[in-house]
């Protein structure tokens, strides 16, 4: 139990590296120390948590530097108990971010989870040597080394285009209209808090957006100040092919008008401009700016700003119902998880039964020399 809610908490934040970065952000705030550090050093430091986290699992799982391992482990679990405990009493923050968007706990449900854990942990670094090798000492530094690029290459990937899962309330395929209608029942939903603000018509337009029935393009920038620029042209070509085919366009952010004429003065940006909240706007899309593709309130789809859709010359004068982007993509979770099991359990199960093979024929052999 213990290896595997390690390799699930280090899994989940590695495939959301922002939002462990978001959540360790909101963990300085409520320190008093919001201002100390950098973006990249939080960034840095969600990347290296799901690493560590993942890899110490893993580890565990099989058996690997058993002392060190055990060790490491029951003193993380020495220092989240007390942190957990501190943010169930005090409730700084609404959830401690242990298992990212993918299973959210109450404080006091994480500070009882991390009671288990630790005696859990406890056991474990008392007994190190009772626990089965599934890899001979020889091999574990193929373990070691797989495991290790693995999850950074998850991080990585996730972070130059979106997160390989997606456990927020805005991924793709999420019929927007038919939840943020549902909040006027008084249901306590995350959707709540969307809403979307015309800035020049000064009138909120969410209803409007969201009831459309044909295409709605909108670029997400939470803050344009902070915004990558460097797919300018790309985002202001795709404006043009939603101008030329009569579907809507906007940009939402949380700026402020100083910075959102800045940005229209630097990029020449005919699109109209909406506030939307903050918080709501980095929910929505791990990228800044992202794009996102609405059908009749539907998300049909979303790019970072790294992989934005290139129409091209040929395809400019087809309208989206005759473009794969203008259709819900066909690779499903099913077929995600498929990949994390061919491209990750697989080889390590069949690690482990050439490496078991080995050694019974090693100890074939040492009992004929025996004989």
């Amino acid at each position: 139990m213990l290896s595997v809610t390690f390799i699930l908490s280090g899994f989940v934040k590695a495939v959301d590296p922002l939002g462990t970065q978001y959540k360790i952000d909101d963990y300085l705030e409520a320190m008093g120390m919001g201002s100390l550090l950098p973006t990249w050093v939080t960034l840095g430091a969600s990347v290296l948590q799901s690493a560590v986290e993942f890899c110490l699992g893993i580890f565990l799982l099989f058996a690997i530097q058993r002392r060190l391992t055990s060790r490491l482990i029951l003193l993380i679990m020495l220092v989240m108990t007390p942190l957990t405990l501190w943010l169930a009493l005090t409730n700084p923050i609404s959830d401690c971010g242990c298992f990212g968007d993918a299973v959210v706990l109450t404080n006091w449900q994480t500070f009882w989870k991390n009671i288990v854990l630790l005696g859990c942990a406890v056991v474990v670094a008392w007994w190190p040597k009772d626990m089965f090798r599934f890899v001979s000492e020889s091999n574990q530094w193929i373990v070691i080394n797989y495991s290790v690029l693995f999850i950074i290459g998850i991080s990585v990937w996730s972070l130059y285009y979106l997160p390989t899962f997606d456990f927020r309330p805005y991924h793709v395929g999420t019929n927007l209209r038919e939840n943020w209608q549902r909040t006027m029942d008084g249901e306590d939903l995350p959707y709540a808090d969307f809403f979307i603000d015309d800035i020049d018509a000064g009138e909120d337009i969410t209803e409007a957006v969201l009831g459309d029935s044909s295409y709605v393009m909108l670029l997400i920038s939470p803050f344009l100040e902070q915004a990558d620029d460097s797919r300018l042209d790309l985002i202001n070509e795709l404006y043009e092919y939603t101008d030329e085919h009569g579907y809507a366009f906007y940009c939402l952010t949380a700026s402020t008008q100083k910075h959102i004429e800045r940005w229209h003065d630097v990029t020449g940006a005919e699109y109209p401009f909406c506030q939307t909240d903050g918080t709501t706007l980095k929910t929505i899309i791990r990228s800044n700016p992202g794009l996102v593709l609405l059908k009749d309130g539907v998300i049909i789809r979303k790019w970072s700003h790294n992989d934005l859709p290139d129409i091209g010359e040929e395809q400019s004068t087809l309208p989206l119902e005759q473009l794969e982007i203008g259709h819900l993509p066909d690779d499903n979770v099913a077929k995600r998880i498929a990949m994390i099991m061919m491209w990750f359990v697989l080889p390590l199960t069949v690690l482990t039964l050439a490496d078991r093979t080995w050694m019974w024929t090693q100890w074939i052999r040492r009992r004929r020399k025996k004989e």
